[in-house]
C-alpha cells in the first residue's frame, strides 16, 4: 500500500493535479459575518473576491476542526498504514498543530506524520506533490519524508501586491511591516523567509513588478516546477506565463488562483512566481 498525502487548501494546488496524484485536500475556513465557508469548496475565487470588493464586513480565516483532519486520516487508514501530512507554515498559521493533535482522535490504526513546511502557496504545494509522486512510485513513509525536508530548503516564491493593507489587517505582515512606511505609490515584493513573511524587495510600477518576478524566475539555474498564481488579475499573469515561455513551455508552467483564504490576506492584485528547483 502507497503513502497517502494530505495538505491543505493554502497550498494553491490545482484540482488537476490534486486529482491525478491522489492528494487529500483539506480546507481552512473563511467566514463573512455569521456565514462560515470551506476555502475552495463553498466559495468560489470569483465570488469571494467580489463579496470582499462589494462587501463591508472584513472577511476572517480559521483552522478546519481537529475532526475534519481525523476523519481524513480515518478514511485514508482503509486504503493505507502510512500517510503524510505536509501543511501550511507554523508562524502563519495554527493547522499545524490541528493536523499534529487530531492524530490522537483517530480510529483506525495508521502511522501518520505531519511537517511543517515552512511555506504557503505553491511553494508549499510543490513540496506535497513530489511527496505525492514519490509515494506513487512505491516509496516509504520515510523516503518520502526525506523528500520532504530536502524540499523546503529548494523552494522559494515572490509575489507582488498592489498593497500590503489585507496583510497587515490579517497579522500576518512579519518583517514586510517595514514596507508600509513608504509615502511613495511603490508595488512591493514579499516572499516568506523561516516560515514568516518577509520583504523581497519594492518597484514604482506593476510593469516593474512583473519584471522583478521574471528575474526571479531566471535566477534558478535548474528547475523542476515553476508555478504563476494570481488574485483577480489574470492578464498580469498571463503576461509572466508568455514572458516565461520562451524558457519553460507553457504547458510546463502550473496556473492556480490563490484561494479565498488567501485571498484574504492579500486581497485582490497577488501576483506570484513560486519554484521548485536549485539556483547552483
Amino acid at each position: 500500500m502507497s503513502v497517502k498525502v494530505v495538505t491543505d487548501s493554502v497550498a494553491d494546488l490545482p484540482s488537476e493535479v490534486t486529482r491525478e496524484l491522489g492528494i487529500t485536500v483539506i480546507p481552512l475556513n473563511v467566514r463573512f459575518g455569521t456565514k462560515v465557508y470551506r476555502d475552495g469548496i463553498d466559495l468560489t475565487a470569483e465570488q469571494f473576491y467580489d463579496r470582499l470588493t462589494h462587501n463591508e464586513t472584513t472577511p476572517v480565516t480559521s483552522v478546519p476542526s481537529p475532526g475534519t483532519f481525523a476523519e481524513a486520516y480515518d478514511k485514508l487508514a482503509e486504503e493505507t498504514d502510512e500517510i503524510l501530512a505536509i501543511i501550511v507554515s507554523s508562524k502563519l498559521s495554527g493547522t499545524y498543530d490541528v493536523a499534529l493533535q487530531s492524530i490522537g482522535l483517530m480510529k483506525q490504526k495508521c502511522r501518520v506524520e505531519v511537517i511543517d513546511s515552512r511555506w504557503a502557496v505553491m511553494a508549499e504545494g510543490f513540496m506535497v506533490m513530489a511527496a505525492a509522486r514519490a509515494a506513487q512510485a512505491g516509496a516509504s513513509l520515510d523516503e518520502v519524508v526525506d523528500i520532504t525536508r530536502r524540499n523546503i530548503t529548494r523552494v522559494d516564491f515572490r509575489a507582488a501586491f498592489d498593497t500590503l493593507e489585507y496583510l497587515k489587517r490579517g497579522g500576518r505582515i512579519g518583517a514586510a511591516q517595514a514596507l508600509l512606511g513608504s509615502m511613495l505609490k511603490v508595488n512591493p515584493i514579499i516572499t516568506i523567509k523561516d516560515g514568516l513573511v518577509e520583504p523581497a524587495g519594492r518597484t514604482r510600477s506593476r510593469a516593474k513588478a512583473i519584471e522583478h518576478l521574471y528575474n526571479f524566475a531566471m535566477s534558478f539555474s535548474h528547475i523542476e516546477g515553476i508555478a504563476i498564481e494570481d488574485a483577480a488579475c489574470p492578464d498580469d499573469a498571463e503576461l509572466l506565463v508568455e514572458r516565461l515561455s520562451s524558457r519553460f513551455p507553457k504547458e510546463h508552467i502550473y496556473r492556480s488562483r490563490t484561494t479565498p483564504v488567501i485571498g484574504t490576506h492579500t486581497g485582490p492584485g497577488l501576483l506570484l512566481v513560486a519554484i521548485l528547483g536549485d539556483r547552483e
